[in-house]
């Protein structure tokens, strides 16, 4: 038997999961309700259930929306530099305000992860450092990449941008966090 081949959701289920995705991004996800979650859409829940199956069916559906925008934003990122100059632009759309939304909900879908690693949100966190060290390691030198030394140093840098993201999301001290970020990125990329 050959591959089975991979079913395209109906443009109903890509709309509603992007309705749902906008709701999120305004009211959270962990804690919601299917109830509130269709209101706030024009849905129902009925609706919701058999297009996801159950809360758990459309949190994934809603998760894989904001992987697939992380995805496409850090593909957008040139990887023709160095580790530095790399990190100082994710640093620059992590510190825009305009992104602020999504960043909430992905830390809220990076503590759900952590918190309940069986449920819907899974290997969210995971599948998300993975992603932003794939990132980082094509912005250094095969050699590099390939040391001990190299995830090492973009661990540094990642633990650098995550960390003072929180911190700007708590605070708002964008002058504060940035000059942070910068001196600590320059120490761990040793420029």
């Amino acid at each position: 038997m050959g591959p089975v081949a991979e079913v395209q959701p109906s443009s109903r289920k890509v709309e509603l999961v992007d309705a749902v995705y906008a709701y999120a991004l305004e009211h959270g996800l962990a804690g919601a309700s299917l109830r509130p979650v269709a209101e706030g859409i024009g849905s129902s829940t009925g609706v919701l259930r058999f297009l996801f199956g159950s809360k758990e069916g459309l949190v994934r559906a809603v998760l894989d929306r904001a992987r697939a925008d992380e995805v496409a934003m850090l593909a957008t990122l040139p990887t023709d530099r160095d580790l530095r100059a790399v990190a100082d632009e994710v640093w620059a759309w992590l510190a825009d305000p305009r992104h602020a939304p999504v960043l909430r909900l992905w830390v809220e879908s990076y503590a759900t992860s952590l918190g309940d690693p069986d449920g819907p949100w899974g290997d969210f966190a995971r599948r998300t450092v993975d992603d932003w060290l794939a990132l980082l390691a094509r912005a250094q030198p095969p050699a590099v990449r390939r040391s001990p030394a190299g995830a090492a140093q973009r661990s540094a840098v990642l633990a650098v941008l995550r960390g003072g993201m929180l911190d700007l999301l708590a605070t708002g001290h964008s002058a504060r966090v940035t000059r942070a970020v910068r001196d600590a990125i320059a120490a761990a990329t040793g420029d």
